[in-house]
């Protein structure tokens, strides 16, 4: 049984906007998905679960090596996912959701995940 919602959470998302709508129910999934961090809540050099959606996926070389770099975002913030060596991963693509498990890092004033063990989550309705 779903507990009872206040008259103040439901006027709230009447007038919300539909980012607002998608960010809460982000940020809800990354709850129930066990043991996982909101990205807002990541320090850096520390390892983390977080759980989220992918929005962007791009193939950047660095130095001559390969990079995959995906965005991930969980309703509070975004991380950025880089594979190192690694032109494309099945599964990496944008709307897919992931968790992903790895040490947070500021590169370029942005979270960043370098190499990440990740699991590929079932899309809503699947």
């Amino acid at each position: 049984m779903t507990p009872p919602v206040s008259l103040r959470e439901s006027l709230r998302k009447a007038v919300a906007s539909q980012e607002e709508i998608e960010a809460d129910e982000e940020r809800e999934d990354a709850v129930r998905a066990t043991g996982c961090t909101p990205v807002a809540a990541t320090t850096d050099r520390h390892r983390v679960k977080v759980s989220g959606v992918i929005r962007s996926v791009v193939l950047r070389p660095r130095q001559g090596v390969p990079a995959l770099e995906a965005e991930l975002y969980d309703g509070s913030g975004t991380v950025q996912l880089v594979w190192l060596g690694r032109r494309e991963i099945a599964g990496i693509e944008p709307g897919r959701r992931l968790k992903v498990e790895g040490l947070v890092c500021s590169r370029e004033g942005r979270r960043s995940m370098f190499n990440p063990r990740y699991e590929l989550r079932a899309r809503p309705g699947e």
